[in-house]
């Protein structure tokens, strides 16, 4: 498979159309700043919010396009009562995944310092996304953390934690990728991604190594890991389908609340994939509705 047709598989799904209805759309909220440029995200408020908010990861092959933010796919949850927001990152090979990570930490934080204006609870916070997108979703499950108490700016004062977290075949461990040994780098449908891992041409194979596993969130699993759902085809070429495998048997371990579910003859993404969204919507209200509410209510103005 060329580098068109890998990019393609890895982006189509957000970029599949969906009937959409009336929802609050608040386009280009700033969240960052890099490089003189602004970091955007789009918020979908429904009607009815219940306190969850959902963080999308509007990432494929860690490229990030404000095009291929879908209304259609926040409506999916939206009418559920869940605040979605769509996160837009900045790109490899511009910017390597060390950086796209404090892009999405910061964008964890900011949603939590307002989440007041948007109606969520900032202890009811969900991330997902797809392939790329499901990766940087299990960075920040696993990863994500406190600020810095002495920031200047609030936002990075607030943490960066998540409090549940949901993947579309996601790479999970890039030292063991389709069986134990093999290196994604080595890989070479994965060469064209070889600058979003900012490994220097001068790196050695132990510095490579070190840094792959920094970017793998299968090394960051504790039992502090949020509740996580992997889904994945078992026919997928460009993910293979041992990535959620192993990740979900050290979840096992831990003895972390996850679900594995595989989707006989599928690929890396089909058509209906976007029902996907339902499932993963029926997983935050699981983790994130406080046992004596479970019923949808309107918010109050504050969060205890």
């Amino acid at each position: 498979m060329n580098r068109r047709g890998f990019l393609a598989g890895l982006t189509a799904l957000v970029l599949l159309p969906c009937a959409v209805k009336a929802q609050e759309h608040k386009v280009d909220v700033v969240y960052g700043h890099k490089l003189g440029c602004a970091l955007t995200m789009d918020v979908f408020t429904p009607a009815k919010p219940n306190g969850i908010g959902v963080i999308w990861m509007v990432s494929g092959g860690w490229v990030s396009n404000h095009n291929s933010i879908n209304p259609g796919w926040a409506k999916l949850m939206t009418d559920r009562g869940l605040t979605v927001f769509q996160v837009v990152h900045g790109s490899q090979p511009k910017f390597a995944l060390p950086e796209i990570l404090e892009d999405i930490n910061r964008s964890v934080r900011f949603i939590r310092t307002h989440a007041s204006e948007y109606s969520v609870n900032p202890n009811r916070l969900g991330i997902c996304g797809a392939s790329a997108g499901g990766h940087l979703s299990l960075m920040m499950g696993a990863f994500g953390g406190p600020g810095k108490d002495d920031a200047k700016d609030p936002v990075d004062r607030a943490s960066s934690a998540v409090q549940c977290v949901a993947a579309l075949f996601p790479p999970t461990d890039f030292l063991n990728f389709g069986k134990e040994g093999a290196i994604s780098l080595d890989n070479p449908m994965l060469q064209v991604f070889r600058p979003a891992f900012g490994v220097p041409a001068s790196a050695s194979r132990d510095e490579q190594l070190a840094l792959l596993k920094k970017l793998s969130p299968y090394y960051g699993v504790t039992e502090k890991m949020p509740p996580t759902l992997l889904i994945q085809g078992d026919a997928d070429p460009l993910v293979p389908l041992q990535q959620s495998v192993r990740l979900a048997a050290l979840l096992k371990e831990k003895n972390v609340p996850y679900r594995l579910d595989v989707k006989p003859g599928k690929a890396h993404g089909w058509v209906g994939v976007e029902k996907e969204l339902i499932v993963m919507s029926e997983w935050f209200e699981k983790y994130l509705t406080p046992r004596a509410h479970r019923q949808i209510v309107a918010p109050s103005s504050s969060w205890k």
